[in-house]
């Protein structure tokens, strides 16, 4: 992950690099489930990404997006959509088996897109925002977190 331009040293962009650190564990462990044909690790690791990309998601989409969208709105846009798109995949696991058998290779499929997200964002929007924000803005992105809290667990020490 990108640490050349400083933005980490913002909590509200470590904060969300950590929960992409989480993420990119987790899509580890799916990935070996499904090598493994463990389906049911797979259920249960998707359970897991949703619960990390939930509050995530919401401080992105309430807070750090709509300050960036007047500069960069095609790739907000873009980045919305692909938000939209993983949801739908990780939710089919939210209840139990999902019925579409196909659903392993799905969440896989999803899962490298979801990984590629994490990319553009830690490469591409957190610079950004870093050059871009202002305190206000900073200020927006804290009070979502403030409100949703975070999914991803405890660093350890």
């Amino acid at each position: 992950m990108c640490e050349y331009c400083g933005c980490q040293s913002l909590t509200a962009i470590a904060e969300l690099t950590r929960e992409h650190d989480a993420v990119v564990t987790l899509i580890s462990h799916a990935r070996e489930a499904r090598r493994g044909g463990d389906v049911s690790r797979m259920i249960g690791t998707a359970r897991k990404i949703a619960e990390v990309l939930e509050p995530h998601t919401q401080v992105e989409e309430y807070g750090l997006f709509p300050a960036m969208a007047a500069e960069f709105p095609e790739k907000i846009s873009a980045l919305e959509d692909e938000h939209r798109r993983v949801d739908a995949v990780l939710r089919e696991a939210a209840v139990g088996l999902p019925a579409d058998p196909g659903w392993p290779d799905r969440l896989i499929e999803v899962l490298d897109l979801l990984r590629d997200h994490i990319l553009k964002e830690q490469d591409g929007v957190f610079p950004a925002a870093l050059a871009f924000l202002g305190p206000e803005e900073w200020e927006a992105v804290a009070a979502v977190r403030a409100r949703v809290g975070t999914g991803a667990p405890e660093p350890t020490r």
